[in-house]
């Protein structure tokens, strides 16, 4: 028999996907007509080709490790890498700092990978069992922020204060400097899945103003639209080596809606975007990754599908990406294990260290 628990996010799921085909699918005729007219409902929008920057099917396959591991709510075995998803392509990672924003339930980590060789920075996204909440709430979410130095750029608050007012960008952006200072210049991949690929959009955008753009990789997994269409466009300018992964119909890529008749204020996906989708004829089931085109917003992507799945979200390439524990923010860590130099607190969050903090201070940009 159903729990309640279950019987509730069934009937969310439900409404969400009335909500969804209401809101996303159906247009007035006049809006209809403008939108076809308009690329067929896609947002004309300045963009960056990417310098030559394309998807990398192996690659995918690495980061998308990086971004399950980080979940992992044993922090000990996180930190020395023998969690039970710390195995496969990520062997040999080494991780120089974990921070846990206790009270806004963050979870973030950066290491250095011999393979590819460079800094991972990896963002946890929203927990497994609060998922069908964070999406009914990510539905109604309004453009109410506009971003510094980006004329008519707006993202949503919720995000831009998650990553901006937390802890998480002080001690990222302070690890990721001491890393490139003690392991050599090292180029950077950042990574999230969820809601963590929101927050790992605006750490690699800070990362590519301070280090460059050509020193950065993006690659997220399941992320919501967080700004408009002008974020879209100077978000590609700045950082194009960007790709964004969507999976068959999973429902959080098309949240926030998209409204093409709203202009500038409608929420807009930046490119690229990888569609991860199955074909099956017959007995055979065949894997799709199509390699979507440069608006954000290609109808022959997951926009050709209606995002109804919770499901789909959960996992990637066949890895499993939600928590490892049904507490909302639990985790667990060993009183006396010596693995790390440093445990410490700061403004609510717990921090593992392979480094000593005082001497060590940020040259913000």
């Amino acid at each position: 028999m159903a729990s309640l628990r279950q019987v509730a996010e069934d009937a969310t799921a439900v409404l969400l996907l009335l909500l969804l085909l209401a809101g996303l699918r159906v247009l007035p005729p006049s809006t209809a007509a403008a939108a076809a007219a308009d690329g067929g409902g896609v947002l004309r929008m300045k963009h960056s080709s990417g310098g030559g920057y394309s998807y990398n099917s192996t690659l995918a396959h690495i980061l998308v490790e990086y971004a399950s591991a980080v979940y992992t709510s044993d922090l000990t075995s996180l930190f020395t890498w023998t969690c039970p998803r710390c195995k496969g392509h990520t062997k040999g990672f080494e991780v120089i700092e974990i921070i846990v924003d206790v009270e806004n339930c963050l979870q973030a980590f950066v290491g250095v990978a011999p393979d590819p060789h460079s800094v991972i920075v990896a963002f946890r996204g929203t927990q497994q069992h609060s998922v069908a909440n964070w999406i009914e709430d990510l539905f109604w979410k309004q453009l109410d922020v506009t971003y510094p130095g980006m004329p008519d750029a707006m993202v949503h608050h919720g995000f831009y204060t998650a990553y901006y007012n937390t802890t998480l960008r002080h001690e990222i952006l302070k690890s990721v400097q001491w890393t490139r200072k003690t392991y050599g210049t090292l180029p950077i991949n950042v990574v999230g899945h969820s809601m963590g690929g929101a927050l790992a959009t605006f750490c690699a955008l800070d990362l590519s103003v301070k280090f460059g753009s050509q020193e950065v990789q993006l690659m997220t997994f399941g992320q919501p639209r967080i700004g408009n269409p002008a974020f879209a466009s100077y978000f590609s300018e700045k950082v194009p080596r960007t790709i964004r992964v969507t999976h068959q119909n999973d429902i959080v890529p098309h949240l926030p809606p998209y409204f093409p008749y709203l202009g500038e204020w409608t929420y807009h996906h930046f490119p690229r975007e990888v569609w991860l989708y199955e074909t099956i004829d017959g007995n055979v089931v065949t894997r799709n990754e199509t390699v979507c085109d440069d608006s954000g917003e290609d109808m022959n992507c997951s926009r050709s599908v209606y995002g109804t799945s919770i499901a789909d979200h959960l996992e990637y390439y066949g890895v499993t990406l939600h928590a490892d524990s049904r507490g909302t923010c639990q985790f667990v860590i060993g009183a006396t294990n010596s693995a790390y130099s440093n445990i410490h607190e700061v403004d609510g969050a717990i921090i593992l260290s392979r480094y000593p903090q005082e001497p060590h201070t940020l040259e913000y940009m």
